[in-house]
């Protein structure tokens, strides 16, 4: 079967493929909401002179990024309702993808953090500020100029490993394509749900191209 010599077919694919992308763009925008912001705080608990506190996220870390991603979607499907109740699919895979990529992020931030001379913190301190007022205003704006590229690379990934979800049923793009591939035997639908990838990834290299000149300054 040939969806693109069937114009009513293409458009009910592309449809149906549209509804999956949502779920996808889901993931994707809530997985960076949440995992940005908690990768920078592990970082900073990593860092933590307070050696539990250190361990605990280091072993963290080391769960995370040392076991597939895709056990850890299983793990929290499948177990995490057991002690905490129901959990809806989507939330599971939010779950899973949140806690996975802050591990990332957080080492991404530690070594941009790690590589700021000790000389600014100094610095910070002649001109009165406090610990926090340093880190905020003088340390954290350099840690972004140099993580941006990093970050962009895990992000890209991410835009691709959104496709995980359909292993616990998630009604995301991917899952719709193979869907309509299961049912028609046409493998076109799997080289649409790629250019919708494709298109995610440009748009998301444009947008980190524009950051990259906008944190320009810092040099």
């Amino acid at each position: 079967m040939s969806y693109f010599n069937d114009p009513v077919l293409l458009s009910k694919l592309l449809n149906q493929l549209w509804a999956g992308f949502q779920s996808t763009l889901g993931i994707f925008f809530f997985t960076l909401l949440f995992s940005l912001p908690l990768g920078m705080l592990v970082a900073v608990f990593r860092m933590s002179k307070f050696k539990p506190l250190s361990y605990l996220t280091s072993f963290y870390v080391l769960i995370m990024r040392g076991t597939p991603l895709m056990l850890q979607l299983f793990a929290v499907y499948f177990f995490l309702p057991k002690l905490v109740g129901p959990i809806p699919k989507m939330n599971s895979a939010l779950i899973a993808f949140s806690l996975n990529y802050a591990a990332y992020f957080a080492e991404i931030y530690r070594g941009g953090i790690m590589s700021i001379d000790h000389g600014q913190y100094e610095a910070g301190k002649v001109l009165g500020y406090t610990k926090g007022q340093t880190f905020l205003r003088i340390i954290l704006p350099q840690v972004l100029k140099r993580v941006i590229l990093p970050v962009s690379n895990e992000v890209i990934t991410l835009v691709k490993d959104t496709s995980l979800a359909t292993a616990i049923a998630v009604g995301e793009l991917f899952l719709a394509a193979k869907n309509a591939t299961s049912a028609t035997g046409s493998v076109e639908p799997l080289f649409i749900a790629g250019a919708f990838y494709l298109v995610m990834n440009t748009l998301v290299t444009l947008l980190v191209s524009y950051l990259t000149k906008r944190f320009d300054y810092y040099r």
